[in-house]
């Protein structure tokens, strides 16, 4: 029994792929927050590797943008300025104009304000003269802009007017204690015209469980609304990352069923077909515009088919608009979205293709989608699927890896992930199909770590027993043989331009090993005080030490337009501080080092990062990690300060420094320069001679005359005997004679530690 027991109890690989699939399916059906972000990120990845598409030429964008502001006056405008455009947009023949904005409240117009208390006053003393009640009247009607603007709306006949939902955490949200039930009722009845008329189930009775239910609506004033012969909401929900791939095409409030702005607009597009909502009791199935069926996920979101960056869509300013600039035949047939892009009221959203993309031009987006049925698949059938691709790939990985040597199982397992990843991409290119790339790979890359793992433990296992077996009888030469193949003794993770600057210690773990606790602390603690003297000299942040490694930031959290000069001076001190330490550390007879210093410049992540509890103020990024690969890079390179082409272009006029190479960082594919960091500007003629040959050498060796290079190289090391990457060139183009790179070559040097 005990035996059977242990048998059952007992790991084995096939256990272990069960195990890992059950998972995997649990998490997948529960929807797991975390792999379900990871999944929308590989979207994300997917839509911007497939490029650009080119959209359909009915959907232009009429954009409040700078140039209007500056012609027409900041925002918000009269609106007799937005008659003006609706008149205008009429004549150019739009077939639609829908206004990516709410006008929730009256003009303001003091002279509208000036003419009731003069009306007032005049009732209130008795005055009744007929002639200035008329003129009042007719002054009243040229200064009521609402009324200018509905006028405008009704004459038109293809306005669609904009409103929102108020969406509160809790229903006693103290933002919206405004909202009272009064004006909920008036708001309610302003939107009318955006309901969807017919519900739909085929399957039984419909639920509006996973729904977006909405408090409350902002909508248009009264006279307003009237006017305009349709409506929608123009709300957008963001994923957990906040960024935007669905439009919430139904939204529910007080029993009704709600459009958005671009499906009300495709209906006004197409003459006010029929507008159905398919309700079925596991939430929406899609919604009908006439004869387009729109597939939307239970909760009657549309996964949105981003074309491209901002300004895929043609954006029109409004101010040209208005003076005639653009010709109006350009609107003619068309859809016209009315929406800001300026600095201040800029509707910025991420997306895809862009942090910065506009509110508007999501809309237009969804339009474009809907008119030409380019809709991404996720249906029911595409989640079926995705079960079986996590079921059926992870069986057959587990049931190969353990029949398979190491080198060649980590092969097969590579082969298979990148197999099932170009099989995902080609579906999604080719056929627009959402395929989940995330649990499968996972699923199969657990498996065969998990594998690998177990093989790893049991082979320790076996090397243990070996050795007990064996110690005695055989030599530990022969044991170490017979344990490489244990086998054969069987039978059967706010944007800022900033400077980042790293230093390291070079060779800290041999000089630790040399020193006692209590004489390595203080060697340490002297070093740091003295580096990090240096950086406060230069007003820079010290973000971290890091064993002995230091993090610098400039330009942060105070803004330094000169970050970039400030962080090369620090380098530069502290090297000249290093020098101080080591003629000190040599005559107390203690051991000296040298140390290497890179610094970056670029956009940077920076700010509080962490917990409530605990946080810490830094920065993060690619040009971050840049940073930190430069120090390291001076191993290469025999040098003790490196700068990248960033931080190069700020300081050229300041610094002197020296090209010395073009590399390509592991983990990247854009190649950058490389810079030696030799002193100030003022220093220049001290390495006048040392800039200009090397130079020359460099520019021999890109057009690979090696000959020529190695000759030239030699002649610097000439004058400069100590000159380490003199040297390093001299024999890498030793190496390349005997070696001819593969062509074209681009001259750059490939590093392949980090």
């Amino acid at each position: 029994m005990n035996q059977k027991l242990k048998a059952t109890l007992q790991i084995t690989p096939l256990k272990i792929t069960i195990f890992v699939v059950l998972i995997a399916l649990a998490l997948f059906l529960f929807d797991f927050q975390f792999l379900q972000l990871v999944e929308l990120k590989t979207l994300d990845l997917r839509i911007a590797s497939r490029g650009e598409l080119k959209p359909g030429t009915e959907t232009v964008i009429a954009v409040i943008d700078e140039k209007s502001l500056s012609e027409l006056g900041r925002w918000p405008w009269p609106r007799t300025t937005i008659a003006r455009l609706v008149t205008q947009l009429k004549k150019g023949g739009a077939k639609a104009v829908g206004f990516d904005i709410v006008f929730s409240e009256q003009d303001i117009n003091t002279n509208l304000k000036t003419i009731d208390a003069l009306s007032a006053e005049m009732k209130k003393s008795g005055v009744s003269d007929a002639g200035v009640i008329n003129l009042l009247r007719r002054k009243r009607a040229g200064a009521d802009t609402d009324a200018i603007l509905s006028a405008a709306i009704k004459k038109a006949e293809n306005v669609t007017l904009g409103y929102f939902f108020h969406f509160p955490l809790k229903a006693s949200d103290k933002e919206l204690e405004h909202v009272t039930a009064e004006k909920i009722a008036e708001n309610a009845a302003r939107i009318e015209n955006s309901r969807y008329a017919m519900i739909n189930s085929t399957t039984g009775k419909p639920s509006d469980a996973y729904l977006p239910h909405a408090f409350a609506p902002e909508a248009n004033i009264s006279v307003l609304s009237r006017a305009a012969q349709n409506s929608g909401y123009f709300n957008m929900l963001p994923d957990n990352d906040g960024s935007y791939r669905w439009s919430p095409l139904v939204i529910a409030f007080q029993n009704n069923y709600y459009a958005s702005l671009a499906v009300s607009l495709v209906q006004a597009y197409y003459d006010f077909p029929a507008l159905t909502l398919n309700l079925e009791p596991y939430g929406a199935k899609s919604i009908v515009i006439g004869d387009i069926e729109i597939p939307t996920k239970e909760s009657g979101q549309l996964l949105i088919n981003y074309l491209g960056p901002p300004r895929t869509f043609p954006h029109y300013s409004i101010s040209e608009i208005l003076s005639g600039k653009i010709p109006p035949d350009t609107f003619r047939d068309k859809i016209v979205l009315v929406g800001a892009t300026a600095v201040g009221i800029y509707d910025l959203r991420v997306t895809p293709f862009s942090s910065t993309f506009p509110g508007v031009e999501i809309h237009a987006t969804v339009i474009d989608n809907i008119l030409h049925q380019n809709f991404l698949i996720h249906s029911s059938l595409i989640r079926f699927c995705d079960i079986c691709a996590i079921i059926i790939f992870g069986l057959i990985i587990g049931l190969l890896i353990p029949r398979l040597r190491p080198v060649t199982g980590m092969i097969v397992a590579f082969v298979m992930i990148a197999a099932f990843v170009v099989m995902n991409f080609f579906a999604f290119f080719k056929f627009n199909t959402w395929l989940n790339l995330v649990y499968p790979v996972l699923t199969m890359a657990t498996i065969y770590l998990g594998i690998t793992i177990y093989h790893y433990f049991k082979e320790e296992r076996e090397k243990k027993k070996i050795r007990g077996a064996f110690q005695y009888y055989l030599t530990a030469s022969v044991i170490n043989e017979m344990l490489k193949d244990p086998d054969k003794l069987k039978l059967g993770g706010d944007k800022k331009d900033l400077t980042v600057l790293f230093s390291d210690i070079r060779g800290f773990t041999t000089i630790s090993e040399k020193l006692t606790p209590e004489e390595l602390v203080k060697l340490l603690n002297e070093y740091l005080t003295t580096m990090t003297n240096q950086v406060f000299q230069y007003e820079g942040l010290l973000d971290k030490y890091m064993g002995d490694a230091i993090m610098a930031v400039f330009g942060a959290p105070l803004d330094q337009p000169d970050h970039a000069r400030r962080a090369c001076l620090t380098a530069l001190a502290m090297m000249k501080e290093l020098h101080k330490l080591q003629e000190k550390w040599r005559t107390e007879g203690r051991p000296a080092f040298d140390i290497g210093v890179g610094v970056n410049s670029g956009d940077m992540v920076v700010g509080n990062m962490g917990s409530e509890m605990r946080f810490d103020y830094t920065v993060m990024g690619d040009m971050v990690n840049l940073g930190s690969r430069l120090e390291g890079i001076n191993k290469e390179y025999g040098t003790n300060i490196i700068i990248s082409e960033f931080t190069y272009e700020k300081v050229k006029d300041a610094m002197c420094c020296r090209e010395l190479d073009g590399v390509r960082v592991k983990g990247k594919i854009k190649p950058v320069k490389i810079y030696e960091l030799l002193g100030e500007k003022q220093d220049e003629p001290n390495f006048k001679d040392l800039m200009e040959g090397f130079a020359k050498c460099l520019a021999l060796y890109r057009e690979g005359k090696w000959d020529e290079a190695i000759a030239a190289f030699q002649s610097v090391l000439a004058f400069r005997p100590d000159d380490y990457p003199s040297k390093m060139y001299v024999e890498r183009c030793k190496n390349l004679k005997e070696n001819p790179p593969a062509q074209p070559w681009d001259g750059v040097f490939v590093m392949t530690k980090k």
